[in-house]
């Protein structure tokens, strides 16, 4: 697994509920228990730093790693994908972002590409993108981000025809992969759900050993993002299978979250408390334990 990827997976799923800063001392020590070393964790949080994707400060000798309001932002974005249990209704009509932009500012057409892919955007044709949810706020951020004002257009409308909606669908997402994919997980953790349930209830799993197992759950998971534009129920198959996805990684979420909350704590007090004796970290129930 990435070091830079299983970082954003920690900061989503614990750091930036526990006050958004760690030692970096923590951060090797929690990335050990998935066999990543000292160097490949600076080197990943340095590249990270110089992204925007965390801001580092000094207390002493010590380094500590923030996320910056963009990482923020992004985080806060993923978990709201990553734990919606169904789709939501939809409003019946598409948002189409256009572009042209010029080839010597290419690099910034790439990025703007894997950031539309990202965020649920489909390609309708060459520079024509569109998304059935409203992603007007990711759109604006998106043309401040990369100050492409003068190069893009925007629209909400609806579709007329000739065909129906779903079958504008099938010419910009493969639902057909994505089902598949989405079985592949179902039919990898239905049965990891089940092993690694009996063992908790007979105390055959260590707080560490649930604490890797919900980490790899929620970085395997959170790939659908990259993959799944999360389309509302009206334009999805009949036979939808991710609905049924994401009812299973809720309920093996919550069966990991106690214990491995319990294994980032001891870990990340155990760092911060030398530095941050008098900051007050509000240690409340996690709040993406899903109810």
């Amino acid at each position: 697994m990435n070091t830079r990827s299983m970082i954003f997976t920690l900061y989503g799923d614990y750091i930036s509920h526990y006050g958004n800063k760690i030692w970096i001392g923590s951060l090797i020590r929690l990335l050990e228990e998935f066999g990543h070393n000292s160097q490949s964790v600076r080197a990943a949080i340095s590249r990270m730093n110089k992204q925007g994707w965390v801001q580092a400060e000094k207390a002493g000798n010590k380094s500590y790693y923030s996320l910056t309001p963009r990482g923020v932002r992004r985080i806060e974005e993923a978990a709201k994908r990553i734990f919606k249990l169904k789709p939501e209704e939809w409003d019946g009509k598409w948002r189409i972002f256009m572009y042209s932009i010029p080839e010597e500012i290419r690099s910034v057409r790439d990025e703007l590409r894997k950031e539309l892919i990202w965020s649920g955007f489909g390609t309708l044709s060459t520079s024509s993108w569109i998304s059935a949810n409203p992603l007007e706020n990711e759109v604006y951020d998106l043309i401040d981000k990369y100050g492409i004002e003068e190069y893009v257009d925007f629209f909400i409308a609806e579709y007329s025809g000739p065909r129906e909606n779903i079958r504008l669908v099938e010419k910009c997402w493969d639902l057909e992969e994505i089902n598949k994919r989405y079985q592949e997980f179902i039919t990898e953790y239905s049965q990891k759900y089940f092993i690694e349930k009996n063992k908790i209830s007979k105390g055959l799993m260590t707080d560490a050993d649930c604490f890797v197992e919900r980490t790899k759950l929620v970085h395997e998971y959170r790939k659908f993002l990259f993959i799944d534009p999360g389309l509302p129920e009206e334009l999805l198959q009949e036979k939808w299978l991710g609905g049924h996805a994401a009812s299973l990684f809720a309920d093996y979420y919550k069966e990991l979250a106690t214990p491995a909350s319990r294994f980032f704590e001891a870990v990340f007090i155990e760092g911060n408390e030398i530095e941050e004796r008098d900051e007050d970290y509000d240690f409340l129930e996690h709040p993406f334990i899903i109810e």
